[in-house]
């Protein structure tokens, strides 16, 4: 949460929010808003943000399973779930026992799925021009890097 120019922040205010806080904050509120957005954006096809970025991970890697898509999508199985049960209304996925473990499902993309990738890609690809405008490669490149570099962090922790 960034002050105004018009604020002064108090004493104590000053030593208790930090410029990390802010920075943290910052983060936290562009990655918001982007969620937002494409949650709009997906609207038009009735899609939500997670089917969207379900069928993404299913295009790069076919027959995942709902616990595989879980831990790719950091969300609970359940969510998953519904995600993909949605999907499969929609005659986007189907689930197919495995081969090796008929208990297993795993999930595959549908034709429809693959001839609405390119229109989610476009949309994406709106956004992300939106977001990035006037950001040059050498920020982009150092962005990357420093937040390649935090998640790492992250990883240790």
């Amino acid at each position: 949460m960034m002050m105004r120019s018009d604020q002064a922040a108090t004493e104590p205010a000053a030593k208790f929010l930090t410029e990390t806080d802010q920075l943290v904050f910052l983060m936290e509120e562009v990655t918001r808003r982007l969620r937002r957005i494409f949650d709009t954006s997906v609207e038009q096809f009735g899609l939500t943000r997670t089917q969207w970025r379900t069928l993404a991970y299913l295009y790069r890697t076919p027959g995942m399973t709902q616990t595989e898509l879980a831990r790719e999508l950091e969300l609970e199985r359940a969510s998953v779930g519904q995600a993909i049960d949605r999907l499969e209304e929609l005659s986007l996925v189907e689930r197919r026992s495995a081969a090796n473990d008929r208990r297993v499902w795993q999930i595959h993309l549908m034709p429809a799925a693959v001839e609405l990738l390119p229109k989610l890609r476009a949309e994406a690809d709106a956004v992300y021009t939106r977001l990035l405008a006037e950001t040059d490669k050498l920020e982009l490149e150092q962005l990357r890097e420093t937040l390649t570099r935090m998640q790492a962090n992250l990883d240790r922790i």
